[in-house]
């Protein structure tokens, strides 16, 4: 299950690994559709974590990384932020996607 993450908490959460924060709001109908599949991703994939933030609560990291719509993705690989996503995909293409960035990191280390 993603965890939620504060502008406080975000440098903590994403030093390390492959790291997506996912950028959504409750009344944003993409949101729906893409927060649960990131979820399921994050169970399947072995080396992604999945940490959300409800721009609505508070909109700083939504500022900090200059995100103009939802749902947005923030791709980090120890602590990075390394690609910015928007808008919702099918799961298969975000798992090849994912899979690719996990095989990234590890390629780096």
């Amino acid at each position: 299950m993603p965890q939620t993450v504060t502008f406080e908490n975000i440098d903590t959460l994403t030093q390390s690994g492959t790291v997506v924060l996912d950028l959504w709001a409750p009344w944003c109908g993409p949101c729906k559709i893409l927060s649960p599949m990131l979820a399921d991703l994050e169970q399947e994939l072995d080396g992604l974590t999945v940490i959300k933030q409800n721009v609505d609560d508070d909109k700083r990291l939504a500022e900090q990384y200059h995100v103009q719509s939802i749902p947005t993705m923030i791709v980090f690989q120890d602590g990075k932020a390394v690609e910015k996503v928007t808008g919702a995909f099918p799961k298969d293409k975000l798992r090849r996607y994912f899979e690719r960035k996990i095989a990234e990191w590890h390629d780096q280390q």
